[in-house]
């Protein structure tokens, strides 16, 4: 059974930093991008990063770029979201997912429909 889970979220105040990771099970091989989304209350889920299956595309959408960073461990079946410099713009559930259809060296957080394994989520608080 494909499964994810995400773990690592939690409280912070603003400027501070997380780190999420994604850990990956049942799956066969490694041969599938990671996407990260977030949902904040009342919102629509929003994209936020991705990697390609052998990490040569990073992707991140405009207001986390220079804070966020896309990373992967394939021996350790895992991904991360190092997150820094947090805003209270950054509350949300956070979301991986894993994208098998995307070429090894793609990936987009713009096309949530192309990843079909999903973790339950996390929740990020920025707050003072």
């Amino acid at each position: 059974q494909l499964q994810l889970v995400e773990s690592g979220g939690g409280e912070v105040q603003p400027g501070g930093s997380l780190r999420l990771s994604c850990e990956a099970s049942g799956f066969t091989s490694d041969n599938y991008a990671i996407g990260w989304f977030r949902q904040a209350p009342g919102e629509e889920r929003e994209g936020v990063s991705c990697i390609s299956s052998n990490s040569d595309m990073l992707n991140y959408r405009d207001s986390v770029k220079g804070r966020f960073t896309v990373s992967r461990d394939n021996a350790k079946n895992t991904a991360y979201l190092q997150m820094n410099s947090l805003t209270p713009d950054d509350t949300a559930v956070y979301y991986c997912a894993a994208g098998p259809k995307f070429p090894h060296y793609y990936c987009s957080y713009w096309t949530p429909w192309e990843y079909d394994t999903w973790g339950p989520g996390i929740q990020v608080t920025v707050s003072s």
